[in-house]
């Protein structure tokens, strides 16, 4: 059975233009013509048709399907082999880009308005899990003291935010030489940095009381996302994670008054059940606990502070 170019265009999905191709560069030449001299397809036509638009479709050139369908026992095998290593290469390269284009999304939630190039100039290695702070953000973006922080951290200047790592830097400095030296993770030392961490994250972000520091310091050790914000994983020390828990609950307890009501848990400890509020990555979002303030960016959480008498940024 003979069929037009028309007929055979609506097959295939192609256009009639691309038939007329096919047939010009002696990929695909009817088997015959009409009286009028008119195209007309046989079966075996739409066959070869049929191999062209598959290989088409795996992203051969027209000069390679030519060849393939030339001597299809000798070339076809090592032609797919080749394609099937190039589309791998490009499922790869595909999924880098879905990660760029999802971690460009997670900034953009950030609300900090820094260019790239200012965000790695600013926050160097404390780069970024950021889906640790969109997964806060998604959580908690309805809460008052989740926006008041972030809108806190947007207004930021770059001038700021290089001013907050260097506190936070200088803070971690502090917290491992602590750490190295073998100070109790419960005594002064440790619990005066846990301090100092606190209210950075009040000077900078919004207001840290001690039972919701406790709840950040908590994701030091149950999330590695977390603990990355606040020490890079350059810089980091088997159990400095649990050492920095310990000091900013210890820490919680000293900021406590000296008696509590009947039946409340001291401060700085989670109630059973109680989500944990955690940082995000610097200059992100922050995230909070439905009764609590929100916690800060993870410049903030991350990093830590200079001495709570330290002036605002103008």
């Amino acid at each position: 059975m003979a069929y037009s170019v028309g007929q055979v265009s609506g097959f295939a999905g192609i256009t009639v233009r691309t038939l007329h191709h096919y047939d010009k560069t002696g990929l695909l030449s009817p088997s015959a013509r009409s009286p009028a001299g008119y195209r007309r397809y046989d079966d075996a036509d739409l066959a070869r048709l049929q191999q062209i638009l598959f290989y088409r479709q795996l992203g051969f050139g027209l000069d390679e399907i030519a060849a393939v369908l030339r001597d299809p026992q000798a070339d076809a095998l090592d032609h797919l082999r080749a394609r099937h290593r190039l589309l791998k290469e490009q499922v790869t390269e595909l999924q880098r880009l879905v990660e760029v284009a999802e971690r460009a999304m997670e900034v953009q939630r950030t609300g900090v308005e820094l260019t790239p190039e200012e965000r790695f100039e600013v926050f160097g290695e404390v780069a970024f899990d950021l889906s640790y702070a969109t997964d806060a953000h998604l959580k908690w973006q309805h809460s008052a003291g989740h926006q008041q922080a972030m809108a806190r951290a947007a207004a930021h200047t770059k001038e700021d935010w290089a001013r907050i790592m260097a506190e936070a830097g200088a803070w971690r400095h502090r917290l491992l030489a602590a750490f190295d030296a073998g100070a109790p993770a419960d005594g002064d030392r440790a619990m005066d940095l846990a301090e100092e961490h606190r209210a950075h994250l009040t000077r900078w972000f919004t207001p840290c009381p001690p039972d919701m520091h406790g709840r950040i310091a908590d994701d030091f050790t149950a999330d590695p996302r977390a603990y990355a914000l606040v020490v890079p994983p350059s810089q980091q020390r088997p159990g400095l994670a649990a050492y920095l828990r310990t000091a900013v609950h210890a820490n919680a307890v000293r900021q406590a008054p000296a008696s509590a009501p009947s039946g409340t848990a001291p401060t700085g400890t989670r109630p059973s059940g109680a989500p944990a509020t955690a940082p995000a990555p610097a200059g992100t979002l922050p995230t909070e606990t439905p009764s609590t303030a929100s916690a800060p960016p993870e410049a903030a959480s991350s990093e830590a502070a200079q001495p709570s008498s330290s002036p605002e940024p103008s």
